[in-house]
């Protein structure tokens, strides 16, 4: 299939008529076809469908950055399910929590997350026919085992969704769905291919994505699957490495990325002879977004790539701003207009529109769309104003509609591009009996940005040391991923809570952050 506006884009469509076109580059160098990705979607789907699987049932995956996650993947999607991929970092109770929550008809997980997997699947009381496993998982069947034997499509056929998964205050994690289209599989969805021209990205001509972060990350899940029903060639990294991404640049002529700013940061470290002996012309948009990006980092990107660096403020429940480089270094620390048919407002504590230039609650709409945070009404309901909703950050618009974030929400920490929320963590420390009181939030990290700070009030007669923080970290450790652990522990005689037991943890954090600049 030639790259022309004739060509029709969809994994399928392109399977099709230009079956050895190649869609994928794993890690370790494997290409994978559209012919072949198709096909073994297929399979799966058929497989999935004859355990009984129906249009709204859910399925899950804890799996590393391969072809048989995106198989999986489509597989689910041409067969009308949910689709949760789960952070490979959390421990068993977590991921089963999810397993339970979602409604889980099927887990597929990788032999590298074989002690979590088989953890979180007797936890939730998985059936062993639900079970399949990339590589050896003692009580999983392998998934290329399902649907052997079977060709040709599923019966049935209606596209699937991602179901997402997004923290609260609570701590606990809900599952954002939106109601099924019903659509044809076959037709790539108009959100996706209208959410990529937002970026100035097309079908074909030539596009090659790379991804260097874990897939189990909304944006970069769906940056990857739209490129595939896009024609674009998807190169994949496993883990990601600063000159390693360089060199597959180069090697691949990559057009576009999905990045966070930690990437910057170790981009930016690496030596200038090291960054100057790669060629870097093919880029043609590296979009950022996941966490705040300081502006001196910014700015050398700006400087190194050009005004290819464009930035994007969004939520997983929908809506949002992009900024492209060019009209950022006119509105320096904004992060965009709004997108087409998105709605951004800026309301008071009583609800009503604030003028320009007035920090207020940020809220937005996207379209007609909607959800619901599941088995959570009441959280659904919290986050709205009418037809509008927030993450709770606060901000302002300019004059022109740019918006400008002043702080991120109250709490929510976000560390290398992954929102991290305290009150999960505070929640399994206070349990320890050496703890009477505990507050956990975000210090300054400079290649990270934040990292966990947690302050303790130990019971009366223990003393604050690294004992007790060895001791405590252990704990945690015991019941939280590896990520969500505090890096540091501090201690105060007693916390600041007011008269009705509220922590004003602002009172705690501010003294870390002096002469330090937010990335905000």
């Amino acid at each position: 299939m030639s790259d022309t506006a004739t060509a029709t884009p969809g994994l399928w469509n392109i399977a099709a008529h230009d079956p050895d076109r190649i869609a994928l580059v794993e890690a370790a160098g494997r290409e994978v076809t559209y012919g072949e990705l198709a096909s073994t979607a297929d399979r799966y789907g058929r497989g999935l469908q004859a355990l009984g699987l129906q249009t709204g049932d859910s399925v899950v995956m804890l799996l590393h950055n391969t072809a048989d996650l995106v198989a999986f993947y489509f597989a689910a999607f041409e067969t009308g399910l949910y689709i949760v991929a789960v952070n490979n970092h959390l421990t068993g109770p977590e991921i089963a929590y999810i397993l339970k929550d979602s409604e889980a008809k099927a887990f597929v997980a990788a032999d590298r997350f074989a002690a979590a997997a088989q953890l979180a699947a007797d936890e939730a009381e998985l059936p062993a026919t639900a079970r399949f496993s990339v590589g050896d998982i003692e009580g999983f069947a392998p998934l290329e085992e399902l649907g052997k034997g079977e060709v040709g499509r599923p019966d049935q056929r209606t596209t699937g969704a991602p179901m997402l998964y997004t923290s609260g205050t609570t701590g606990r994690p809900k599952g954002v769905r939106r109601p099924l289209t019903g659509a044809d599989p076959d037709e790539v969805p108009l959100a996706a291919r209208w959410f990529f021209g937002i970026f100035g990205i097309g079908a074909f001509d030539d596009h090659v994505h790379i991804c260097g972060s874990p897939l189990y990350h909304t944006a970069v899940l769906n940056f990857v699957v739209i490129s595939i029903q896009l024609g674009h060639k998807v190169v994949l990294m496993d883990r990601w490495d600063p000159e390693d991404m360089l060199r597959l640049i180069e090697q691949e002529r990559v057009t576009h990325s999905h990045m966070v700013p930690t990437q910057f940061h170790r981009l930016l470290a690496l030596p200038d002879d090291v960054r100057a002996k790669y060629d870097v012309s093919s880029l043609r948009v590296m979009i950022h977004g996941a966490a705040p990006c300081p502006q001196e980092t910014k700015r050398k990107m700006l400087d190194w790539w050009g005004p290819v660096v464009t930035e994007y403020y969004a939520a997983t429940e929908g809506g949002g701003t992009a900024i492209n480089g060019t009209d950022w270094l006119r509105k320096p620390g904004s992060v965009g207009l709004p997108w087409p048919n998105s709605v951004i407002k800026v309301l008071g504590d009583d609800g009503a529109e604030l003028p320009t230039g007035t920090p207020g609650q940020v809220y937005m709409r996207m379209g007609g769309s909607s959800f619901e945070y599941h088995h959570d009404r009441a959280k659904t309901e919290a986050s709205r104003v009418g037809d509008l909703f927030t993450l709770g950050d606060i901000g302002y618009l300019d004059e022109d509609g740019y918006l400008y974030l002043c702080d991120r929400k109250s709490d929510m920490i976000i560390s290398g591009g992954v929102n991290i929320y305290p009150a999960e963590i505070e929640g399994q420390l206070a349990v320890h009996p050496k703890v009477a009181d505990v507050a956990v939030f975000g210090v300054p990290h400079p290649d990270w940005g934040e990292e966990i700070k947690a302050v303790v009030q130990p019971v009366d007669g223990v003393v604050g040391d690294d004992a007790l923080t060895a001791e405590l970290l252990a704990f945690a450790g015991e019941r939280l991923a590896r990520f969500k652990l505090p890096r540091s522990v501090d201690y105060v005689d007693e916390l600041p809570r007011d008269p009705n037991g509220k922590l004003p943890k602002r009172k705690l954090r501010d003294p870390y952050w002096v002469n330090q600049e937010r990335a905000i």
